[in-house]
């Protein structure tokens, strides 16, 4: 195993021609991840939403420079490279509109210059590598936890991501942190931003105002009753409109009817965490 950890941090040739193949096959893999319906919601759809699954190869190429300079041109030219490439595949199906996304990873582009420069100190394997992975561990530790949750709540949502991010974390001690005490910190901090996570963010309580799908209209006799309303509690504020009230607290597919002369129609409430961390909750009639 230590073989191979220092073969891919260290012992690759980490050439122009290399970092450019690396952002284009990143670049396309993304955009498969982000244009096939079959990923959608799922951990691989991330790679074209958040930033776990891009440290990996920056650190590869880190890992591999010879020299701090080396290190944050070539790791700019990847960002340069790949994310305007993930927007491009996309503008034959979403036209170029789809360029306002850009901006955020513009940002992180230009940061990379500095990040990288000094990320190159990595390779002493020393404290050093310590203190500069410190808060990428966090960060990973906080996203492990966000994910994890996630995936408690719609299991197996979210599940590779969560594992993915605990891999990136023993993955990067164990390469880069040869003695006992900077493993014993390295597991420690993405530890101590796990459990933060868990105890400084609550749990899904949400409360929206929504209707039923357009023409499902009801009179004031109509009775509605939940299937779980300890999770998703629905109450029908105006029948004559169809005017909801729900309050979640888990995300999932949950289940409530209408009754009214004898007929009773059943609905299908979906609360469902966006790519953007919000929210949403979709209603869906299934028949009487």
């Amino acid at each position: 195993m230590k073989k191979a950890l220092d073969k891919l941090f260290g012992g690759l040739k980490m050439s122009w021609l290399t970092v450019l193949f690396m952002a284009v096959g990143c670049a396309f893999l993304t955009f498969i991840f982000l244009a096939v319906p079959l990923f959608k919601n799922t951990s691989f759809n991330r790679m074209g939403v958040y930033l776990e699954a891009w440290i990996l190869p920056a650190v590869v190429i880190m890992a591999n420079c010879r020299s701090p300079k080396e290190s944050a041109l070539k790791v700019f030219v990847f960002f340069l490279i790949s994310q305007p490439l993930i927007y491009l595949f996309q503008v034959p199906f979403a036209g170029w509109e789809i360029f306002r996304f850009y901006g955020y990873w513009f940002i992180w582009t230009v940061a990379t210059l500095p990040l990288a420069f000094f990320g190159w100190y990595i390779n002493r394997r020393d404290w050093w590598s310590v203190l500069i992975f410190a808060p990428v561990l966090a960060f990973l530790g906080y996203t492990a936890a966000e994910c994890g949750r996630t995936c408690a709540q719609e299991f197996p949502r979210l599940l590779l991501a969560t594992l993915f991010c605990i891999g990136q974390i023993l993955l990067y001690v164990f390469a880069f942190f040869p003695k006992g005490l900077q493993k014993l910190i390295g597991i420690a901090v993405p530890a101590a931003a796990l459990i933060a996570y868990l105890l400084l963010t609550p749990p899904l309580d949400l409360t929206v105002y929504t209707s039923l799908p357009e023409g499902h209209v009801y009179s004031e006799e109509a009775v509605l009753r939940n299937e779980d309303a300890e999770t998703l509690n629905v109450q029908l504020v105006d029948s004559e409109s169809g005017r909801l009230y729900i309050h979640a607290t888990k995300y999932g597919t949950f289940g409530f009817t209408v009754e009214e002369n004898g007929k009773t129609d059943r609905y299908q409430a979906e609360v469902v965490k966006r790519e953007d961390g919000n929210t949403d909750i979709v209603i869906t009639f299934l028949g009487e």
